[in-house]
């Protein structure tokens, strides 16, 4: 098998220094504070609801404060991390998403908790940008890399409905986010002491893996970001991500909400969002081989259309139990997506964009967690909880359709 784009047989094999791994087990600890975040929306949303006396419609400004945070992040990531540094901008990234927590935790007035997941949402589209790219760059088992880097999510995000739910039964309901908080000062330490404010290039550089001709500018017009911006397929891949993190977090975040209110689910229905966001985690690294049996391009639309088949089962068949083995199932299935198409991107652009690339479909990418969420609370307010499983469908069918468009090879770069 040919090494990746960008990378040489010695490259491929040569053996990282063990600072390198301290720099992506960094990554891991981002990655699964960001999936910590996601996965505890679904659980708290009812007692939320409860303790503003807020309807779906108000509530779901939670999510547009989110995608607004991940909307700056991905309008200023690339233009911050050439100004500032890589290093820099993580640093600032995991302060902005503390503050979130330090500001929510004492279950303050609702516009001041909404204005708490712009902060978070900010801050988590710089990290996670950051995440992508730097693994990205190490050029050695990258597909193996992202998968077990997207696991951490899924262990975050499996792992936070199991307390936020405890608490959601409690009078300090808003207590869960000092548990976040604790964990964002361990992941802001972390980022401090091991990426020291230092540049992307300073990093790899010390772990042995100096930028190539092919990693610079070949003297394409404008700036950096106007030359992305260029990028047809840039847009499209950004569109699939958007799609698929908002079908996730959609799903993990309203699914609890959907099996009290239609399937008599009591309030351990929070445990329900463990179990998507555990065959997420699950999916991630199970399904490695069938990956590289299918092929990562087919592997997608593969897991999309088993995807809408076991949503069907979860809108149409009235079981709560069989109801919540088909979500787990699709969370599974959903699970490898991502990685799959972070590879996927250092195959179709250049090495010297892969970075900003990775970051700016990164950042809109994960605005959809926001954006997309909220839809479907608007459409609640409406019609009731019951819109979520056709809502969810739709986005699954309009996933693979933006998939078909998205090129398997790269395009010439003129």
């Amino acid at each position: 098998m040919s090494a990746p784009q960008g990378t040489t047989n010695s490259e491929s094999n040569r053996r990282l220094p063990f600072r390198a791994h301290v720099m992506y087990a960094t990554t891991l600890t981002m990655m699964f504070l960001a999936g910590w975040n996601d996965g505890t929306t679904g659980p708290l949303l009812p007692r939320i609801q409860v303790a503003y006396n807020v309807r779906f419609a108000i509530v779901s400004l939670i999510f547009v404060f989110n995608f607004l945070g991940f909307a700056v992040a991905a309008a200023l990531n690339v233009y911050l991390t050439d100004r500032f540094g890589f290093g820099k901008v993580l640093f600032v990234g995991a302060v902005s998403q503390m503050i979130g927590y330090a500001l929510e935790a004492p279950a303050p007035p609702f516009p001041i908790f909404v204005l708490g997941q712009f902060f978070m949402g900010l801050g988590i589209a710089l990290q996670l940008s950051g995440a992508n790219t730097f693994v990205a760059g190490l050029k050695q088992h990258v597909s193996t890399r992202l998968a077990v880097l997207h696991a951490c999510y899924g262990a975050g995000a499996l792992s936070a409905p199991l307390v936020a739910t405890q608490f959601s039964q409690l009078p300090r309901w808003s207590f869960h986010y000092l548990v976040s908080l604790g964990l964002a000062l361990i992941n802001i330490c972390a980022i401090a002491s091991v990426y020291k404010f230092r540049t992307f290039e300073a990093l790899l550089t010390e772990i042995g893996i100096p930028p190539t001709a092919n990693d610079r500018d070949n003297g394409l017009s404008g700036s950096k970001y106007q030359q992305i911006m260029r990028l047809r397929d840039v847009h499209l891949i950004a569109l699939f991500i958007l799609i698929y993190v908002g079908t996730e977090v959609t799903l993990g975040g309203w699914i609890v909400t959907y099996i009290i209110d239609l399937r008599g689910g009591g309030s351990s229905s929070g445990y329900i969002s463990s179990g998507f966001f555990g065959g997420l985690m699950v999916g991630r690294i199970a399904l490695l081989g069938v990956n590289k049996l299918v092929g990562e391009r087919r592997a997608i639309f593969l897991y999309g259309i088993l995807c809408i088949a076991l949503e069907i089962v979860v809108w149409l068949v009235p079981s709560l139990v069989g109801g919540a083995v088909a979500v787990a199932g699709v969370g599974m299935l959903l699970g490898p997506m991502y990685p799959l198409v972070m590879s996927h991107t250092r195959r179709v652009f250049p090495p010297y964009l892969l970075s900003g690339c990775i970051g700016w479909i990164a950042a809109i990418g994960q605005s959809g967690s926001a954006f997309l969420p909220f839809v479907t609370g608007a459409l609640a307010s409406k019609v009731g909880i019951k819109v979520l499983q056709p809502v969810v469908v739709s986005m699954m069918a309009v996933m693979v359709g933006v998939w078909a468009l998205v090129p398997n090879s790269p395009r010439r770069f003129d």
